[in-house]
Order: C-alpha cells, then structure tokens, then sequence
C-alpha cells in the first residue's frame, strides 16, 4: 500500500497559492481538505477512499463557513451622490419638457438633469420629488406648483 500523503501536501500547496493570489474564499477549503486528507492518506487510508473523503469533507466545510466568511468579508455598499437624491426634494432650476428634452433640477445643492416622470412639462420653481434615476437624469414628480403671474 503507497502512501499519498505527498500528493495532497501537493495540492494543498496548490490551493494554497491559488487562495493567496484571490480574495473569494473559495480553495482555502480544498486546501484545508488536502492537509486531511495528507494525515489520513498517512494512516493508511485506502487510494479508493481518498477522493470521496475529499470531496466529503471539502464540501462539509463549504457548507458550514462559506456562509459565515461570506457575512463577515461581505461587500459594504455605499451610497454614491447619486443613490444620494434619491426620495430627496429639488427646485426645477430649467423648465422640464419632454418634447424637447430639456430640464434641470437642484438637489442637495447639485445640478442635475431632469425629466417628469409622467412626461409632463414642469416649471422653473417648482418642487419636486426625486423618484429614481435613469442614467445620469433624476426622473422626478411635482410636489407642489409655484404659482406665476
């Protein structure tokens, strides 16, 4: 009977590297299911044994911590300006017309291109209400209408 512990120290090695040069989370597993698999291959377990208690135990481990280190490593969003104006209140700076594509709008002391979101004309002055953004336009609603003479 051969002994495969050498092979495993192998691949862990292996995953090892692959592991170093990423930040998934995702060979430190197999990594650590081959330096199991080197002491048991060193206890005499048989060649036939080795790959399905490798996979056993790789994915055991993914099941129980990938979740975790996934929670603990997960990415943080922040809010860009633009996720900023969101649900936020503006003054129409340039009228909003849909037939002509023009509109302008200032929120939180920024500019920014706007349309209706019912693709009605606004006018200079009035308040809106930020809906969500289609590129780099804030599609918004009118909250209230400044009455011109």
């Amino acid at each position: 009977m051969q002994n495969y512990a050498f092979f495993w120290i192998l691949l862990a090695v292996a995953f090892g590297i692959i592991e170093a040069s990423t930040t998934n989370l995702t060979t430190i597993w197999l990594a650590i299911s081959a330096i199991i698999l080197a002491i048991l291959s060193g206890f005499g377990l048989s060649i036939i044994a080795q790959p399905l208690v490798f996979v056993a135990i790789a994915t055991v481990l993914v099941a129980l911590t990938r979740p975790l280190a996934r929670r603990a490593l997960g990415k943080k969003t922040v809010a860009t300006n633009a996720d900023r104006i969101i649900s936020q209140k503006g003054i129409v700076t340039e009228k909003i017309d849909p037939v002509e594509n023009l509109g302008k709008i200032k929120v939180m002391g920024q500019i920014w291109s706007a349309k209706s979101e019912n693709d009605q004309q606004i006018g200079v002055g009035t308040e809106v209400l930020v809906k969500r953004l289609e590129g780099v336009r804030a599609v918004v609603e009118p909250i209230a209408v400044k009455q011109t003479v």
